[in-house]
């Protein structure tokens, strides 16, 4: 294992890269992986929670806006820019070491037209900006740690103003955080439990889908044939999203009801 450390303003190492048999970590304040990227295919989804957050396409497949807050090593903004060529996604950062990080080691794009990367505070951004995105995709932590700005009652209401009619807003969470069940209670009020969960892997990252509103009662079977044709174009496994979804599901039957 190969290791880069990188020095914040004061010198002090607040960034870590190492690379092990062709996959590269970001690590931030400790030694949880933030980020990876196999170097041979930079714009693939190495880690599974990254995928698992891209599940929302099985109710949006073409959103026009997303707006990501936490670029890490920019693996799902660089997903989306490969491959959801319509859509426009801005990127909120608030470490520019992050920035500058992604764009030298992670092969982050220069931004353009459909990428914008700006180095600001994310919950200051969505408070000043209503109505900005289909999708709001969460994914901020300290020394492995929720980043209190982005967990509070009061974020994820201004997440719910930002969002467009019938928007999403994504969250990472960590399944073994002891304050787990106060932030999804925090997010079901916010959004009338309009909530569902996706476990990346057994106490690993909990992926949060929370609907602005409802998108109705979707047929399971609609929702797998959905899953195959979106398989048919992105590197996803989507057909197992469905069937984690339908398991974390309180009623079964034939029908998910958000």
């Amino acid at each position: 294992m190969s290791r880069f450390p990188r020095k914040n303003a004061s010198g002090e190492t607040a960034i870590t890269v190492s690379e092990q048999k062709g996959i590269r970590f970001l690590h931030l304040g400790g030694s949880m992986i933030q980020s990876a990227m196999r170097v041979t295919a930079p714009n693939e989804l190495e880690l599974r929670y990254t995928q698992c957050m891209m599940g929302f396409m099985l109710f949006n497949p073409q959103p026009a806006k997303i707006l990501m807050i936490g670029l890490g090593g920019g693996s799902l903004a660089k997903f989306v820019y490969s491959q959801l060529p319509e859509t426009h996604t801005t990127v909120i950062e608030i470490n520019p070491d992050i920035i500058r990080t992604a764009h030298s080691l992670f092969a982050v794009p220069t931004p353009d037209e459909r990428l914008v990367i700006l180095h600001a505070d994310g919950s200051q951004y969505i408070q000043e900006h209503t109505l900005c995105a289909d999708i709001i995709m969460v994914d901020g932590f300290d020394n492995d740690l929720q980043i209190p700005g982005l967990c509070s009652a009061e974020f994820y209401q201004q997440a719910h103003q930002a969002l467009t009619k019938h928007g999403i807003l994504v969250i990472n969470l960590l399944s073994r955080d002891k304050k787990l069940d106060t932030y999804l209670q925090r997010i079901k009020t916010v959004f009338e439990n309009r909530v569902i969960t996706l476990l990346s892997e057994i106490r690993g990252n909990l992926i949060v889908f929370a609907f602005k509103q409802s998108p109705g009662k979707l047929a399971w079977k609609t929702l797998l044939k959905h899953a195959q044709m979106l398989e048919q174009h992105h590197t996803l496994p989507f057909q197992d999203f469905v069937t984690e979804l339908h398991k974390s599901v309180k009623y079964k039957g034939d029908y998910l009801t958000i």
